[in-house]
């Protein structure tokens, strides 16, 4: 039978289990999708552990919050297997990226029609399972602060899955980037056109070294309090700082935040105009979707405890 991974409580990574359930059928504006790869992302432990920020009600069914446990996985690329009698732009047989999805952590899932878009042939698996949600993160945090040809925006939290991605962009949009990580990620940084520097103690003299012309936008994807008050005391304008993780102090400061929380800025509808373009351009080479490890869906919570663990730069991916 297929299999899901649910959790059976609140708790660590190890409440995680493989569930058999029957084989899906799509709803009439749908389709059902066997699941190829499924990307792993810090929301998916979250909305278990208890960590999460409250969602807002129109938002809990994307967020896999709509039944009384999280249903997990938010993005995945796999194959149409069944579609709805009402579907009109799909075939059985066609190779899709889908997102944004709820359950994606399973050998099915449902999906609207909606969420499908071609997976293009030069695009792996892997890449193309885990690329949208950060991706689409990225370039959401990058249009909402304005970040162009002549800027120099800093990135926290630049080894991370939405960092390393918003580096890319930031570079390809004309911008000199900053990208704070820990020094073993440097190098990696250093080959994506970021200058990087370490977080800790002396980060606010650190930025200011590496641009002595000033810093005009902030994108904070660490959600520190010194990530924030850094941005904060560097760029003039709140309005061209972001944040996409951190505390209720971030709605106080007056800066963009980027969410499903009541209040934040979710961009729905401008994520689900990008995501072939963030297909396109990974898919030609120009943005990197740089895998850290690939985990068996029966590993889903050894994969939870290293992205828990936070020392994987990329992503982590389930394949069924």
């Amino acid at each position: 039978m297929p299999r899901t991974v649910r959790p059976t409580a609140y708790g660590t990574p190890d409440v995680l289990a493989i569930i058999e359930t029957p084989m899906p059928r799509p709803a009439a504006d749908g389709v059902v999708v066997q699941v190829r790869a499924a990307g792993v992302n810090p929301i998916d432990w979250k909305l278990y552990s208890g960590a999460f920020h409250t969602v807002a009600d129109k938002h809990k069914d994307s967020a896999g919050l709509a039944e009384t446990m999280p249903r997990l996985g938010l993005e995945c690329a796999g194959v149409v297997t069944a579609i709805g009698a009402d579907v009109t732009d799909a075939r059985i047989g066609d190779e899709v990226i889908v997102y944004p999805v709820a359950g994606a952590y399973a050998d099915y899932v449902t999906a609207p029609a909606t969420s499908l878009i071609p997976k293009p042939a030069g695009l792996g698996w892997p890449e193309a399972g885990s690329l949208i949600l950060a991706g689409a993160t990225a370039m959401h945090a990058l249009h909402a602060t304005t970040v162009g040809q002549g800027d120099t925006v800093l990135i926290h939290g630049g080894s991370g899955g939405v960092g390393l991605l918003a580096v890319q962009l930031a570079a390809a949009a004309g911008a000199t980037v900053i990208a704070t990580a820990a020094e073993r990620n440097h190098d990696l940084l250093r080959e994506l056109d970021a200058l990087p520097v370490n977080y800790g103690p002396g980060l606010l003299d650190r930025v200011r070294a590496a641009a002595p012309d000033g810093v005009t936008a902030a994108i904070d994807c660490a959600g520190s309090d010194e990530a924030l008050d850094t941005s904060l005391e560097l760029v003039t304008d709140r309005r061209r700082i972001a944040s996409i993780t951190g505390t209720d102090r971030r709605a106080a400061a007056g800066i963009k935040v980027i969410g499903n929380g009541p209040g934040q800025d979710a961009g729905a509808e401008y994520r689900n105009t990008i995501r072939s373009e963030l297909a396109a351009r990974a898919a030609s080479g120009e943005l990197r979707v740089l895998i850290d490890s690939i985990y068996p869906l029966d590993e889903a919570a050894q994969a939870h405890k290293a992205g828990i663990a936070g020392h994987t730069p990329g992503k982590l991916v389930l394949v069924p």
